[in-house]
């Protein structure tokens, strides 16, 4: 099957489509529906009535985007109709949802009018909370547009214009930058005359280019001062300038924009541009020219960006209609105007000029991802984005008096953040704990690059203090090599005097086999029995280590240097997945293999703690394949012993309960309704397994199955905060541990 027979498969499966609604409140019982519908609702339908503002706090209005089209200029196909044009417009909402969580309704008008689509539109006004405006064409785009946004009081937008403006501008903004020119000083031409061309052209001359410094060309040529019959829109762009051509106009340029036709530059028109020539071919799906001749026009650098995905800077609208949404609904904005437009491009520009996340070079085939001539705009599935550029928007919309209401941008971004997933939000509590007092956080595998990217950004995120054990030349010249502009503390063993460490290793390890010139060997040559002394010396406050050797191999050295907490004689290794509505704890999932009764006791205990360091209150369920006596055998009877130690322990103040089958722990129904003489009022959120081997296959299950997000595997239990990573974790992960860590060294 081909691309288009497998899209049409991909819209015809049950349902069909690709957007649906769903409820999000409770509708289960009969109150449910009477809260729902009539008689409840009449009570806020009377408030509203009385304060229109109040839709925004009762109704899904602030949420909700309505994508409006008549299908007459839709990409790549023109004027195929409203209806025909239905697919695209539920395309664009479930990007709205897959990258801003923004809900949407797509509205095709089969109408031509300018006027009768303006008219339309406003008669929805109490319906949204905003409008974009879609695949409609020039240039009765511009009256649809111009007119809503004097005639209503939501933000309305048409990306077809102002999208490929703003994310084009970022590039911009970078490319001028990498060939070291300035934005006032560049010689810009056009091809191509349409919505979009326009609105680029307007937008640039908002971010510092001169009008004067602008030549735009239609399918006629060079739109001079001396043509006549222009319309309105085009005149606003005419030059006064000798050029009559495309090929005329390009001679000594520095940019040149192409949102025309494809295949209409030639090798030779770039190579007649001015040096280091910014080439921005971005009609679809072939651009005026490909990448490939671009780039060998010339020897010197040509800085080229397509609309297209399997090339370098790829301007894609997606990277801003959701977030510029996003902002502007959260501030209930009445417009969006050209402060918060240049707010967005000015967030994208800077965020391409940070390390980028391992999951995104992941999601782009591990290619190497740096600022640039070749990375000058984030990519489409960079998370960030929306934390870069929802707030940039909110704040331009504040200052500029187009916002109804206020929003603090320190917890707007919590907010953004909960929207994405429960781990963000669990996470941010943790780093937000983290951030008020930074402790030193030693990283055993201090050469690893991952490693001292996940340094540059607890540092620049001011979460800890890290300090890299590991040679410390390779380290330097790895930081230079990823662009990370940052002196990092590093501690290198096999230079300096560590003479000291090595005696503090032979004292503790002297009867257990290790001799003194082992001692100095293994200090000398094992970072995992450097970083372990360090932080038992207090010249740290934590330790990871992990991400390049088997668990139990780098677990090893800290539990022998640092062991475990004097109220403790057992560590364990718990994971905090997170579902939708829902975070679970989960222990033990990576140290006892067949735990007794009493060391099920001292987990649970821990991971009850672990859990507060999140803010949530624990509710332990022991776990097993029978419930409360059900079946006995020593199985059993372990978990049951473990119950009774911890309800007589008076150091235990939180709901323990078992032993309980999976499905009751964590279904109320079941709990409540079978099981009522239980501890447990409400689902367990920490969940102990038996032994080793269920709590693995558990959590996996969990994650994998259903849907789970997982953060860990955490250490409980030690003297000193250590964790230990998985092979293979990603940056973000080593981020989110250190903030554990130091969490766990703060308290």
């Amino acid at each position: 099957m081909g691309l288009d027979d497998d899209a049409r498969e991909y819209h015809r499966e049950e349902p069909p489509g690709k957007i649906e609604i769903s409820t999000t409140k409770p509708t289960n019982t009969q109150r449910d529906l009477s809260l729902a519908y009539s008689p409840g609702v009449a009570a806020p339908c009377r408030d509203i009535d009385a304060d229109p503002t109040r839709a925004y706090e009762y109704t899904a209005k602030g949420n909700l985007v309505g994508v409006v089209s008549n299908g007459s200029a839709v990409l790549g196909l023109g004027d195929i109709g409203a209806q025909a044009s239905k697919p695209v417009m539920e395309g664009k909402g479930v990007l709205f949802k897959r990258f801003a969580d923004i809900d949407v309704f797509d509205i095709e008008l089969d109408l031509d009018d300018p006027d009768a689509i303006v008219e339309s539109v406003r008669a929805m006004e109490p319906t949204f909370g905003g409008i974009n405006l879609e695949d409609i064409k020039a240039p009765e785009c511009f009256v649809v547009e111009s007119r809503l946004r004097e005639e209503t009081d939501i933000p309305i937008f048409h990306d077809d214009q102002h999208g490929t403006a703003i994310i084009s501008g970022a590039a911009l903004l970078n490319a001028a930058d990498v060939v070291d020119k300035d934005l006032e000083d560049l010689r810009i031409v056009f091809s191509g005359a349409g919505a979009s061309a326009l609105a680029t052209a307007r937008f640039y001359t908002s971010l510092g280019v001169q009008k004067d410094n602008i030549v735009m060309c239609d399918s006629s040529g060079v739109i001079g001062s001396d043509r006549e019959g222009l319309n309105e829109y085009k005149a606003e762009f005419a030059a006064d300038v000798d050029a009559e051509t495309l090929p005329e106009a390009m001679e000594g340029a520095d940019v040149f924009v192409g949102l025309s036709v494809g295949g209409i530059v030639s090798e030779e028109m770039v190579a007649s541009m001015a040096d280091d020539p910014i080439v921005f071919a971005m009609a679809n799906p072939d651009p005026e020219i490909n990448y490939e001749d671009a780039k060998a026009a010339r020897d010197d650098t040509v800085i080229m960006a397509t609309g297209r995905s399997d090339y370098p800077n790829q301007v894609n609208n997606v990277l801003g209609f959701p977030f510029i949404f996003r902002g502007a609904l959260d501030v209930r904005a009445t417009e969006i105007n050209e402060e918060m437009k240049r707010a967005a491009a000015e967030a994208l520009a800077e965020l391409a000029r940070q390390d980028v996340p391992d999951a995104v070079v992941k999601a782009y085939g591990d290619q190497p991802l740096q600022f640039g001539p070749d990375y000058l705009i984030p990519k489409p599935l960079d998370p960030r984005v929306l934390f870069e550029v929802a707030p940039a928007v909110a704040e331009a919309a504040m200052d500029s008096g187009c916002a109804r209401s206020e929003v603090n941008l320190e917890a707007y971004e919590e907010r953004l953040e909960a929207r994405l997933g429960k781990s963000r939000e669990m996470m941010r509590v943790v780093l937000n704990k983290a951030k008020s007092d930074p402790k030193r956080v030693a990283l055993a595998e201090g050469g690893d690059e991952k490693i001292i990217r996940a340094a540059y950004q607890m540092q620049e995120q001011g979460i800890a203090q890290p300090v890299l054990v590991g040679n410390a030349d390779e380290i330097a010249e790895t930081a230079a090599e990823l662009g990370l502009e940052f002196r990092p503390e590093i501690v290198d063993p096999r230079s300096g005097d560590w003479d000291h460490y090595a005696d503090r290793l032979y004292d503790l390890r002297q009867r257990e086999g290790v001799t003194k010139n082992e001692a100095h060997e293994l200090i000398r040559g094992d970072s995992n029995y450097f970083a372990s002394v360090m932080v038992e010396q207090g010249d740290a406050d934590a330790m990871l280590t992990g991400l390049t050797h088997h668990y139990p191999s780098a677990l090893r050295p800290p539990l022998q240097i640092i062991g475990t907490a004097p109220d403790a004689d057992y560590a364990a290794g718990v994971y905090m997945l997170t579902f939708k509505n829902r975070v679970i704890f989960a222990a033990d999932t990576t140290v006892n293999l067949d735990p007794a009764s009493d060391v099920l006791a001292e987990i649970t205990k821990h991971t009850g703690e672990l859990a507060r360091r999140f803010n949530v209150e624990p509710r332990a369920a022991m776990l097993s394949y029978s419930n409360f006596g059900s079946v006995e055998n020593e199985g059993t009877r372990k978990i049951r012993d473990a119950v009774s130690t911890l309800h007589a322990d008076d150091e235990v103040d939180f709901p323990v309960d078992g032993e309980m089958q999976a499905d009751t722990a964590v279904v109320e129904d079941i709990l409540e309704g079978t099981y009522e003489f239980s501890q447990l009022d409400e689902p367990a959120n920490v969940l102990v397994f038996p032994n080793l081997e269920a709590g693995n296959i558990g959590y996996k299950l969990l994650q994998r199955l259903g849907g789970a997000e997982a953060i860990g595997p955490m250490l409980v239990g030690m003297d000193k905060p250590v964790h230990v990573l998985q092979r293979g974790d990603e940056v973000k992960d080593i981020v989110n541990l250190a903030g554990v860590a130091v969490v766990d060294a703060q308290e």
